[in-house]
Formats: structure tokens, C-alpha cells, sequence
């Protein structure tokens, strides 16, 4: 074989193991990850496809607990974050790694558990007191155990009640709020829920709400776009788009029009002053 001959041989041998280049990424598509709350709820497949509609961008949705949507922003996986931990998400934001955050909407969390109550809870004078009550009875709690803004709401309550629990009454499952709660039905458990995806669920689970209504179930979340400044490759111009169309009139008033058996289950405040929260 001569020398153009070898040289045309190597050059396939490379082309064979040549790795392609990546497709660029579709300007129109939009990377969010949020919280399961907002997918379990219904929320968004009530709320995204009129943003789609109005825009002409997709919105890809990655519904994950708080913690690892936050890790995926941090990572610059995608392109913004709807979540529910304000200090978590101030970090974030002073980390370098979140811009132009915008408080979205609230509603609240509630302990949920058996009708029987074996705890005694119903009465309780409010949900740090709940939470002794059943550490106290060793009565069996479901934890989501996920990082998740639910379970992060949790710990907080439990150091409210100076409780570090632990022991076999106490289920950490790792999973979202749907398997929470349908866990908890079937093991006649108490789980902390936030309203929005007990709302959707609750015809399907034996539980009833035994704790809601005080200031530390409130339950609020907000949205962040990924710097672009430190990940130059996110979508910022569609997560912007995102962020003002939420942000917006209209998307508020959409997602207030959201409802389950005629009960709002979030409650805008972007576009107005919050007003007393209903659950108080």
C-alpha cells in the first residue's frame, strides 16, 4: 500500500472513533427544575401549557426535591429553579449561582394521619407540639427523607420540638410527596404534606388533616434563573421568559385559577401585596 493509501487507511481508523460534537441546545426549550409539589399538585400541567402558547418555547420540567433542584442549578444542568426553601435559595443566589429570584406563590404545609389519631395531635396548639406528641407515642411518622423543601420544612418543625427523631416508628423513605402520603395511608401513619398535593390526592388516601393553619406550615416559593455569567451554555433568555410570564398578570392569575374540587391551591403574590393567608 503506498503513503496515500496508509494515510487515507488511518484517517478512517479515526473517523470510526471520532466522537461526534454535541447538537447545540434548542433555544426554545426550557430546562426547569422544581419541586414535586408543583407536578404532583397538577400545577404545572395546568399552568405551562398557557406559557407555551403565549411564547412559543417548551418548557422541559425536572421535578425533583428542593435539594437536588437546587444541586442541578448549581451544577448548571438547567436553565431555572422553582422551589420551596427561602434560605436555601438565598444561599444559592449569594452563592453566585441563581439570579433575579422572585418570590412566586404560597401555600401551606399540613400534618396529615390516621382518623383514630393514636397521637392525640388534633388538638394540638400547633405543629411543634404535634410532632412531640407523636415522638412521645412512638406513633408512626413517614418522612419524604429526600432533602426535598417538605422535608427540610420538617426538620426545622422537629428542632422546633427539640426532637431529633429516630427509631423504628420513624420512616425516612428517600421519595416524593405522592409516595409519602400513600405510604403513610397504608401504614395508618402521620407525613407533613404541603396542601397543594394532599388537595389532589386526598380522595385516594385513609388520612385526614389533623395540624394546618399556624405561621410555621407557611409554606412559600419562589424562582431563580441560573447565572449565566457562571454557566454561559443555560437558556437564560427562556428562563427569563419563564421568570416574566410567571411573574406577570397573567401568569398569576392562572396559577390562582388553578383549583382542585373548586379549592385554590396556590396563591400568587408577585403582582400584588399578599394578602391574609387563608389557612391562618
Amino acid at each position: 500500500m503506498g503513503s496515500a493509501g496508509k494515510f487515507l487507511a488511518f484517517l478512517a481508523v479515526v473517523s470510526a472513533f471520532a466522537v461526534p460534537a454535541p447538537a447545540p441546545a434548542d433555544p426554545k426549550v426550557i430546562k426547569l427544575a422544581t419541586t414535586t409539589s408543583t407536578e404532583s399538585s397538577g400545577l404545572l400541567h395546568f399552568l405551562l401549557p398557557a406559557f407555551e402558547r403565549a411564547t412559543g418555547y417548551r418548557v422541559h420540567v425536572i421535578a425533583v426535591g428542593t435539594g437536588k433542584a437546587l444541586r442541578m442549578g448549581r451544577d448548571g444542568d438547567v436553565d431555572l429553579v422553582l422551589v420551596h426553601a427561602r434560605a436555601d435559595e438565598d444561599k444559592f443566589v449569594a452563592a453566585g449561582y441563581g439570579v433575579n429570584r422572585h418570590d412566586l406563590m404560597y401555600n401551606d404545609f399540613v400534618i396529615a394521619g390516621p382518623k383514630p389519631d393514636p397521637a392525640g395531635i388534633a388538638d394540638a396548639p400547633d405543629a411543634p407540639a404535634a410532632l412531640v406528641r407523636i415522638a412521645a407515642r412512638r406513633a408512626l411518622f413517614v418522612s419524604r427523607g429526600d432533602e426535598s423543601g417538605t422535608h427540610k420544612k420538617e426538620q426545622t418543625l422537629w428542632r422546633a420540638a427539640g426532637i431529633e427523631p429516630r427509631g423504628s416508628w420513624y420512616r425516612a423513605i428517600g421519595q416524593g410527596m405522592e409516595q409519602a402520603l400513600q405510604m403513610a395511608s397504608e401504614l395508618h401513619a402521620y407525613t407533613l404534606a404541603d396542601r397543594g398535593t394532599w388537595l389532589a390526592l386526598r380522595r385516594k388516601l385513609d388520612l385526614e388533616i389533623l395540624v394546618q393553619g399556624s405561621t410555621p406550615l407557611f409554606n412559600p416559593y419562589g424562582v431563580i434563573a441560573v447565572n449565566p455569567a457562571r454557566y454561559p451554555d443555560v437558556n437564560y433568555p427562556g428562563a427569563m421568559a419563564l421568570i416574566a410570564w410567571l411573574t406577570s398578570a397573567e401568569g398569576q392569575n392562572t396559577i390562582a385559577a388553578y383549583r382542585v374540587d373548586g379549592q385554590s391551591l396556590f396563591f400568587p403574590v408577585a403582582t400584588q401585596a399578599r394578602q391574609a393567608r387563608p389557612y391562618e
